[in-house]
């Protein structure tokens, strides 16, 4: 047989391609695209059985509602694919409230203000970043130890006081709608800060290293990316977006106080995990985490509508947290039990060929 006789007969080589998913699968058969669908049947529900659900009204307030949550669930994205976590968020938030109301009533403009807020924002994601990312400290102990400072710090300055005296321009720009639209303004800024993360996370170098930190570090540094400077940059980053959502927080409801938003790092983290990031680090994708947290809301809305406590909205969505955790992992081992079809083996050529004379080989006793 010929050499080229003999390569016709072997199978061709497989690549990984061949043994990868259709794109099709790939694309909509992921838990992302799950509670994307899941959000789309609630707001469908919702909307046919719940009085007043498809009102302008509530279309405006839900978004509002959900604006802050839906600010620091980008950065917090970020964070949690890196196998970190930051649980400060919302005492950011009463920080930069209070440092906006007090700068303010002390004679400052509120712009102003709400930069100073925003670097102090900045500050306290840089106290966050420097101990988690140089000083090596887990960030959960870390970030539970600031959650108590940086709130403790708000209440120490402004007590039990409330500062309202903030101009209607002011209170107008945060509640005001796009034209006639009821869509609000704050959805602006929140587009180009999406936009720009998932820039960041989904088509560029940096989030490309964010993965790898969050499926290993250690390979992460030995390839090349920063770990260090990355976390550092991350808490950064949600520090300052958490000011702004304070400040956003403030001007809506026309009320610094050292109390505001207490809670939210709990709504945050579980859209987060919600939409589909792993709290081990090293997956998801922030349009299942955009799909978790209109989830929420839509589900905090439609309950509040049908005059439901609020405790037994928080036990819904806690149990929604719950089976976003488990149900990954009840799924990854039931398919492991399951029989895999065997792959077939590529033939091969047998020894000597049966028509090796033919061939002009001698073979082992053709002398005799």
């Amino acid at each position: 047989m010929s050499a080229t006789t003999s390569a016709t007969t072997q199978a061709p080589a497989r690549t990984y391609s061949a043994y990868s998913a259709p794109l099709w699968q790939r694309l909509l058969l992921t838990r992302e695209m799950a509670v994307i669908a899941l959000t789309a049947a609630v707001i469908l529900y919702s909307i046919a059985n719940v009085p007043n659900f498809d009102g302008p009204l509530t279309i405006k307030f839900l978004l509002q509602d959900i604006a802050p949550i839906l600010l620091i669930a980008l950065p917090m994205t970020l964070v949690i694919i890196t196998g970190e976590i930051d649980l400060s968020v919302a005492s950011i938030m009463g920080l930069s409230s209070v440092l906006l109301g007090v700068l303010h009533e002390g004679g400052m403009s509120v712009p102003a203000a709400a930069l100073l807020a925003l670097l102090a924002g900045l500050a306290c994601g840089a106290l966050n970043g420097f101990l988690i990312a140089y000083v090596g400290l887990p960030s959960l102990a870390v970030t539970i130890g600031t959650l108590a400072l940086f709130r403790g710090i708000a209440v120490g300055l402004l007590g039990t006081k409330a500062i309202t005296d903030f101009t209607e321009k002011w209170s107008d720009l945060a509640t005001g709608t796009i034209g006639e639209t009821k869509i609000p303004l704050v959805m602006i800024p929140f587009a180009v800060l999406a936009i720009g993360f998932v820039v960041l996370l989904h088509f560029s170098t940096f989030g490309r290293g964010v993965y790898d930190i969050g499926l290993n570090d250690e390979a992460a540094h030995f390839t090349g990316v920063d770990v260090a400077r990355t976390k550092l940059v991350l808490f950064l980053l949600s520090g300052v977006v958490s000011a702004l959502a304070g400040i956003y927080f403030t001007l809506r409801f026309g009320s610094a106080r050292g109390d505001n938003a207490t809670g939210y790092e709990l709504q945050v983290i579980a859209a987060v995990l919600l939409g589909g990031v792993s709290i081990f680090g090293g997956r998801g994708r922030l349009h299942g985490v955009l799909a978790g947290v209109v989830l929420i809301g839509v589900i905090s809305s439609a309950l509040r509508l049908e005059s439901v406590t609020v405790n037994v909205t928080n036990i819904i969505v806690g149990l929604l947290l719950v089976a976003s955790v488990i149900l990954p992992n009840v799924l990854a081992a039931a398919s492991s039990r399951l029989p895999r079809k065997a792959t077939p083996a590529a033939p091969r050529e047998s020894h000597p060929p049966e028509n090796a004379a033919s061939a002009g080989v001698t073979t082992r006793g053709s002398d005799s």
